[in-house]
Formats: structure tokens, sequence, C-alpha cells
């Protein structure tokens, strides 16, 4: 909506010409002394600096206004200010994964600084001009044109009220749940973009340098998980489209217990028998498991590689990881019965988020997508990319029937009555999957990854969000 996410904005950088500065004084390790103290920077590598040989070194960029201020109050020969364009963020944390950051020379090192780093930093290009004996330029074959050297304004597809209050809720998430951290992904289901990325913790940007590497982290699309009982829509509708089982069956879920290859699958509650939208709603292990048994493992493979698991989403964002789906004639039984809800795979919460818009989307699987428009420094629009189907994945009748059951598990008697929205009806999936533990073997017994994925309202979709707590 045309908010200011990052901006250009002149800053005081103060350099120095070392031979003029050591003509004009006696003591030049008390200027370097002073300087370090004023600015507060290194004292040794200045002094080194201004005992080089040369005509021009940096004292320091980007100072602040008060900095620069007391330097011209020294009035010290041969130093001096000038103006050089510094990046700002005006929002601070908000959104900082997503738009990452540049260094001192406006490059960008993370997120869309980064992605979009030629486009928006501009160019340089070389013209011969005719130099007078002074050596001042007095006439060019070219035009200059200082428009076309500036770099293009790139608008998100990022709705920064949307952005703000993912925010919000995740940090309060993650505080009250007591998580290691977390991460939500707001998509707009019917054209793939991406309303909001957020991450905990996160790092302020105007001061990234002192951020650690945890908080830079852009969980939401470089940390895969097991996504755990998120996956049982995709199994079913797989399963519907493939006719191996029908709205109106009865699944006999063991009263909840199932050995595999000598290991017992549970379920969290014991239950006889139940319809397909049961098995769902009240979220049975047993019951998807057997379903996907009818199904077979190749045709499995391929439903959930069409929901794009196992695949690079496609955002386009530096750190972009893909989850894994190992190929169906490497699974052995027990990943036969597992993978179908969410166990021995694992997904990113991107990729959740756009798996589950695929189903609010009538079937049909999207890219995700970032950038909404490129333009030009004369305001000519030189990229604004159009929703892009990756493929149907699931008969349309069958996303509206995946849909029906989904809106059940928010309903009475659903894992995830706590996602329902008065006045809505929301579509989703809970999702509890214990976190392997490479120490002991197997998986944990205390360390949980906890997600939600829904859309809303459910039949005339506006929203998919994907939540993910570790």
């Amino acid at each position: 909506d045309g908010a200011e996410l990052a901006v250009s904005v002149d800053a005081d950088s103060i350099w120095a010409n070392p031979r003029q500065l050591r003509k004009s004084v006696d003591d030049l390790p008390a200027v370097a002394k002073s300087l370090a103290k004023l600015l507060e920077i290194d004292e040794v590598p200045l002094l080194a600096r201004l005992n080089s040989d040369r005509y021009f070194v940096w004292v320091k960029r980007r100072a602040s206004a008060g900095e620069s201020k007391a330097v011209l109050a020294l009035k010290l020969p041969g130093v001096s200010i000038s103006k050089e364009a510094r990046r700002f963020y005006p929002n601070r944390e908000l959104a900082a994964h997503v738009l990452g950051y540049s260094d001192v020379d406006g490059r960008g090192i993370a997120g869309v600084e980064l992605m979009m780093d030629e486009k928006l930093r501009g160019s340089r290009y070389s013209t011969p001009v005719v130099h007078d004996g002074r050596g001042r330029m007095v006439d060019s074959d070219h035009l200059l044109d200082d428009l076309a050297t500036q770099g293009h304004e790139v608008t998100l597809t990022i709705d920064k009220t949307l952005q703000y209050f993912a925010e919000r809720e995740l940090e309060l998430a993650v505080r009250t749940a007591e998580a290691h951290a977390g991460s939500v992904v707001i998509v707009d289901p019917t054209r793939g973009e991406i309303l909001a990325i957020a991450n905990y913790p996160t790092f302020n940007l105007n001061d990234a340098r002192k951020a650690s590497d945890a908080e830079k982290r852009n969980r939401a699309v470089a940390e895969r998980f097991e996504p755990g009982s998120t996956v049982k829509p995709f199994t079913m509708a797989g399963a519907l489209a493939a006719g191996v089982v029908q709205p109106s069956d009865s699944i006999d879920c063991r009263e909840g217990t199932l050995v595999v290859d000598g290991r017992v699958i549970h379920d969290a509650h014991h239950f006889d028998k139940l319809s397909p939208a049961e098995v769902i709603s009240r979220s049975s292990n047993i019951g998807i498991s057997k379903i996907a048994t009818r199904m077979g493992r190749d045709r499995l493979h391929r439903v959930l590689s069409g929901f794009g698991f196992g695949q690079v989403p496609g955002s386009g964002l530096p750190g972009e990881v893909a989850g894994s789906l190992r190929p169906y004639q490497r699974w052995y039984a027990m990943d036969a019965a597992t993978i179908p809800f969410g166990q021995g795979m694992s997904t990113t919460n991107l990729q959740l988020a756009m798996s589950m818009s695929a189903l609010a989307n009538r079937g049909r699987l999207l890219d995700p997508q970032l950038i909404k428009r490129v333009v030009d420094a004369r305001g000519q629009t030189v990229e604004e990319p159009l929703p892009r189907v990756r493929q149907q994945v699931v008969p349309e009748r069958v996303a509206r029937l995946i849909t029906d059951i989904m809106v059940g598990v928010t309903g009475e008697g659903g894992t995830g009555r706590e996602a329902a929205v008065e006045g809505y009806l929301v579509a989703g999936k809970t999702g509890t999957a214990q976190k392997s533990d490479p120490a002991q073997g197997g998986y944990s017994k205390d360390k949980w990854v906890s997600s939600f994925v829904g859309f809303a309202p459910a039949y005339k979709p506006r929203l998919t969000i994907a939540v993910m707590l570790d």
C-alpha cells in the first residue's frame, strides 16, 4: 500500500587527507585519540590510517549528526565531512527477516536487500568525454542521464498491518508457551502473495551488526521441521482423488494402537470406528495411516510432491530450503505408516502455507510471490509478476470436500477449536510432532513442534495462516 519499509537517507561520513593533516598538526597520536573518543571507534587502526601516505582515508562512515558537529568543532585541517546515502528502516524490527539489510557500501547481504540488490542499487557506466587543459569536462558525445543510473523502487506483497499483528502475536505465543522460537506465514491463497512472514526471536534492522545468528535466522523459509498432523488433509485429499476412500466409509482405528514392523503407532485418544471426516477432525494417526495404505506408496508420494512437499517453494528469498520427502522406493514399512501423518518427512513454514493455500484455491498450487512490482527512476513499471499456477494437484470437488472436513477441526469436537473466529468459518488443521533426538536416537519425549495451518473465510478464502512453535 505504499508504506515505506526501507529507504535511503543522507548521512555524514567523515574522511581525512593524511598528508595534509600531518603537515598541520604536531601530535598526530593525540588527534587520533580525540577522534576515536568522539566517534567511539578503535584508536589504533585509526592512527595507522592517518599515518598513511594517502590523500584520502575514511575516519567514520555513516556518523550521527552529533558526531559530525563535534568533529567540525575541532577544526582539524585535512578532516572533512561528505554526504553518503545510508539505508534506514523506519519500522525497526518490522519484517526484518524479509527485508534483510545492506553493508556500509549499500550492498545487500540478506533478505530482499540481497535478492533485489542489482535492481535496488542502480548502475554505473562509462562514457567518453573531452577535457580541457585543466582537466575539466567540456564536451561529450553521449548524453549523461542521471536517472539511468538510479536504482529501482521495489514494492512488496507484504501487508504492513498484517505483518505487525503477526509479529506481535507470535512473540506473545512464544513467551507464553516458553518456546524456543517460532514463525508465522500469511498468504493470499488465490494469488500466492506473501502478506507476512514473522519470526521470533527477531532484531532491529538499523543495528543488525549487534544481532546474533539465531536472531537473524529466517526460520519460516530456512528451517525444516516435521509437520506432524498438518499433513493429514493432504493425504486424505490424495485418497479421495484416487477414489480409494469415500466420505461415507468407516475406518477401523483399532482403539488407538497399531503395530507396524514390530513397532507401535498410537493415537492420542482411543477410537473405534471413524468416518474420514472424523479421522481429520479428531486427528487419528491410525485412521490416516490405514487410508494411506489403500493408496499405495507411489500414489501417496505423488500427491505429497504435488502439494510441493520436498521442493523449494520458490519465493526467491536467500536461504530458502526444501523440506525432505524421500523417494517412496526408499521407505521402510514404518515410513509408509508415519509419513501420512507428517513424521519421517520435513517441510518449512512457507511451504506448509503454500500447500494449504492449494486446498483453499480449489486444488491449484501457486508459486509464492513476494515482489508486487518494480518501478524505475522515471516511474515506469519494469516488472509486475502475475500469479503463477504450478499445477492442479487435486480436483476442485476434492478440495471442497477437504475444506468441509477441516471446518470440522475448528468446530465442536475438533482439535483446533481455539482457531475458531466468531462470525467466520475457519478451515484448518493442528499438528504436534515430537522432535528427533540425535543424541539418544528416535524421538524426544519432551521436545515438540506445535503447528496450525488454516484459511478463512473457509469458502471465500482471503488468508492462509501457518503458525509453528518450536
